[in-house]
């Protein structure tokens, strides 16, 4: 059963979305995982249609905001909403008569969120793009992959998720704290490329001190390090090593049976290339099962490298309620956790119409108004 509303740290907010894909689906998640209403305005047609592990929990329904009707049901939902999120390009919503200024004027508290690659200012802010280009001008995408080779993409976890994705709630939430305080609503401009260029923050930092370089495979976090990157083991799979303190990389040296004193200084680059040499080999030993077992529940810094599938059955992510079976598809529990909110979590996934009804009944619509939407076309059946 899914854990009521009310034990949960955004119960009683409404939240409306406007359908996208990728980042903007999953800010509606984590705040519906959170407890808020998340009502999911979808657009006609085929990609409504898709069951997505972004829309669990949400409330749904289907309008056709090109049609003045769907507009003005929009906009009574957004009296009675926090929130409204949209991640389109910009100058979309204001074309459909949705923007900011419009629901600002029947709700001035409302909170109007937006998420784009890169802005809604500057020479780039309408240029289409994806995750791979966002990071490309942040830094961040030069800085990954093997010397020599093209960067390597980090899947679309910088730029979608986390330039674009967790900053855009991180701005909502501190909006709708400044709702509380002042009784004036807020709109937040979460940029992607912004984003993305906050979290090179600590590499910034690293640089000015002189401890970064601009070469990859040269520095602590990129694989230049033989105690922090992953090797292979005699099955093919791999095993990730981060032991960067000092009692953690004597503490792997002993469970490798490795001499110390023989190994060599671990942060002294010319041991490097014969301590890669020999890490490789003696990993290349065993296979990734044998190993876990020989670090497990050490402070050595050491772990398996699991598939997406693999993991939901680590003891650690099934302790913590991390991930689960459901149907097709492996859910990823709540996060964070709170004190006053049990781990369960509401998995449903609904389809692209599913609460249109009562959608409109909290927009103030009666039966026959809503049938009559119907018959034309406004919101689908």
């Amino acid at each position: 059963m899914p854990v009521p509303h009310e034990t949960k740290p955004l119960s009683g907010y409404r939240v409306i979305e406007l359908a996208g894909i990728g980042p903007g689906p999953y800010a509606g998640q984590l705040m519906a995982d959170m407890g808020a209403e998340v009502i999911l305005v979808n657009r006609p047609g085929p990609m409504a249609q898709i069951p997505m592990i972004s829309n669990r929990g949400k409330k749904t329904i289907v309008l056709d905001l090109r049609k003045p009707e769907g507009v003005e049901i929009l906009l009574k939902l957004a009296k009675s909403a926090d929130v409204v999120f949209e991640g389109l390009r910009p100058g979309v919503v204001e074309k459909l008569g949705v923007g900011p200024a419009a629901c600002h004027a029947v709700n001035p508290k409302l909170v109007y969120g937006r998420m784009t690659g890169w802005g809604q200012t500057g020479p780039w802010a309408k240029t289409a793009g994806h995750d791979i280009n966002y990071i490309s001008i942040t830094g961040a995408l030069e800085a990954m992959g093997k010397a020599g080779e093209p960067p390597t993409p980090p899947l679309n976890l910088v730029g979608d998720f986390g330039g674009g994705t967790m900053f855009l709630v991180t701005g909502i939430l501190a909006a709708l704290l400044k709702v509380q305080k002042t009784g004036k609503g807020e709109i937040v401009d979460a940029a992607m490329i912004d984003g993305a260029s906050s979290m090179m923050s600590m590499f910034y930092s690293l640089a000015g001190l002189g401890q970064w370089q601009e070469k990859r495979e040269s520095n602590l976090l990129d694989g230049a390090m033989p105690y922090y990157r992953c090797y292979k083991t005699n099955d093919n799979k791999f095993m990730a090593i981060g032991c960067i303190e000092p009692q953690f990389f004597a503490l792997m040296l002993g469970l490798l049976k490795i001499d110390a004193e023989g190994f060599g200084a671990q942060n002294n680059p010319k041991f490097w290339p014969a301590q890669h040499a020999e890490l490789e080999s003696i990993f290349a030993s065993k296979t990734r099962a044998e190993w876990a077992d020989i670090f497990d529940g050490s402070d050595a810094c050491v772990s398996p490298v699991l598939s997406y599938i693999e993991a939901v059955d680590h003891p650690q992510n099934k302790a913590r309620g991390g991930l689960k079976k459901e149907g097709n598809f492996i859910h990823p529990g709540a996060a964070p956790k709170f004190s006053s909110t049990e781990e369960r979590s509401n998995f449903t996934i609904p389809s692209a119409n599913e609460h249109a009804s009562e959608i409109l009944v909290l927009a103030g619509y009666n039966e026959d108004q809503i049938d009559n939407l119907r018959q034309t076309g406004v919101m689908q059946t």
